[in-house]
């Protein structure tokens, strides 16, 4: 088997959909027995008996765009969904029609306000958690 550069890894990572890719990351952690979470800053607090405690401090840094409900346009919304999922139109009408479902799983705070807003001015009622 031939060995893949960096760029090429990225180019084919580049054509998958952020479900696919989801998956991938899950498969990859299983296989290789690690977590890709990014590491939580840490911050160190002294105590006044000369001790020092390590705290992690955590902030949600991934969120789940979660379809409720297709309001008056459904189809507007499909449309919607296709755009920030790159899903089928097939696909795109059963996620919407089986609310509610997650749209987008695992983003940042930028990107779920964003999917958020585009399915609110479709006129979708959307959660995100």
């Amino acid at each position: 088997m031939a060995k893949l550069t960096q760029d090429e890894l990225l180019a084919q990572f580049e054509e998958m959909t952020l479900i696919e890719l989801s998956e991938f990351v899950k498969a990859f952690e299983e296989k290789f027995d690690v977590t890709a979470a990014a590491a939580a800053p840490v911050v160190v607090a002294g105590g006044a008996a000369g001790g020092a405690a390590a705290e992690a401090v955590e902030e949600k840094d991934e969120f789940d765009v979660i379809l409720t409900g297709a309001g008056d346009k459904k189809i507007q919304v499909i449309k919607v969904v296709r755009e920030l999922t790159s899903l089928g139109l097939k696909e795109a009408k059963d996620l919407v029609d089986g609310t509610p479902k997650p749209v987008l799983e695992k983003v940042n705070k930028e990107a779920a306000d964003k999917a958020a807003e585009a399915l609110k001015g479709a006129g979708a009622s959307v959660e995100v958690k």
